[in-house]
């Protein structure tokens, strides 16, 4: 049963996505409306009729170009948008060219939706909170780092420079890390804006979809990942150290979205994850999965960096959940799709 809307209105960027789909979930569900930015209308009405019994909560505003602040006009004309979520941003761990596909989209849609806001929102938009990532935290040149705990502190010391010719990887994580910084950025030089600014900085990010999953194509990179471990012969190297539900990073946004003490500050939402933990949790919870995923060394927990997700908790009143929730929770959404799949 929908809940009546009383907040205000959330424009969601990126709201198609894994992580979107589970924030508009979150947002609706807390009593807001929500106006879901898409670059066609044929992918907004998709998203729409994810969410049935809140049609009449939802709307919709065309933005061809993220990149552009004009692009999203039309989207404040009404006056309604009090809050923003901005979860889009390009994720692609194999560009031809990391400048074109990787950095300027992700640093340039980042700084638009803020100077948007600030142009358009007529001082009624009170707070963004942006998707950021782990990416934006961890230093991947010290690797595995055992012994170190890394928080909000920290930021990926990774330049534009050596983002433009670093690997795939690399200049993914950069990307995140340089658009963050380039939303701090544009808040100190724009001290008379209506809003403030929360970022949330989630790992790897697993958990079910907002909806009901038919299909393993187009799955998110994380919850590709973990399907794609069904089949495989080894456990996947160690990479991000750490998870966090959708469910959880979506109740941060909302939370962040609300909460005074959030104003101003990233928040890392995730906790400490290894795949052999991952493998053994599916291997014991879905008895057809026992001899379809590798064994790898059972138990083993491979030493590398603790994540600090307390502040999350502390300041937003996130819970954690645990890593077995999780994980059946995803497994069972995926297997479900397989199925639905085969009958096809």
């Amino acid at each position: 049963m929908a809940v009546p809307q009383t907040k205000g209105t959330i424009l969601v960027t990126g709201a198609g996505g894994f992580v979107g789909g589970q924030i508009v979930r979150e947002a609706l569900e807390s009593g807001y409306n929500v106006r879901i930015t898409a670059r066609t209308q044929s992918s907004a009405a998709r998203t729409v009729a994810r969410f049935p019994s809140y049609a009449a909560n939802l709307s919709t505003a065309l933005i061809p170009d993220m990149t552009v602040p004009e692009s999203y006009k039309d989207a404040f004309a009404d006056g309604a948008i009090t809050h923003i979520v901005h979860s889009a941003s390009p994720f692609t761990l194999v560009p031809e060219d990391n400048v074109r596909d990787l950095l300027e989209p992700a640093t340039r849609g980042a700084t638009s939706i803020l100077e948007a806001a600030h142009r358009y929102g007529a001082g009624k938009v009170k707070r963004v909170a942006a998707t950021a990532s782990f990416a934006c935290i961890v230093d991947i040149a010290k690797g595995k780092r055992d012994g170190y705990t890394y928080s909000e502190k920290d930021w990926n010391p990774a330049t534009w420079d050596e983002a433009a010719v670093a690997p795939g990887v690399v200049a993914y994580c950069a990307s995140k890390a340089l658009a963050e910084r380039a939303m701090w950025d544009w808040m100190a030089e724009h001290k008379d804006a209506s809003f403030a600014l929360a970022t949330i900085c989630p790992p790897w990010v697993f958990g079910p979809y907002a909806h009901e999953l038919d299909s393993t194509k187009g799955l998110s990179e994380s919850i590709g990942l973990l399907n794609s471990i069904i089949d495989s012969d080894a456990i996947p190297p160690f990479d991000f150290g750490g998870y966090a539900d959708a469910r959880e990073v979506a109740f941060a946004h909302i939370r962040a979205l609300e909460v005074p003490e959030a104003a101003g500050k990233r928040f890392i939402v995730g906790q400490d994850f290894r795949y052999q933990a991952a493998v053994d949790i599916a291997r014991e919870a879905f008895p057809q999965l026992e001899k379809r995923l590798p064994v790898g060394k059972k138990g083993e927990w491979e030493p590398a960096y603790h994540i600090d997700g307390s502040l999350a908790a502390k300041v937003l009143g996130l819970k954690y959940g645990t890593l077995k929730d999780t994980i059946v929770a995803t497994y069972e959404q995926l297997l479900k799709a397989r199925e639905i799949e085969a009958k096809a």
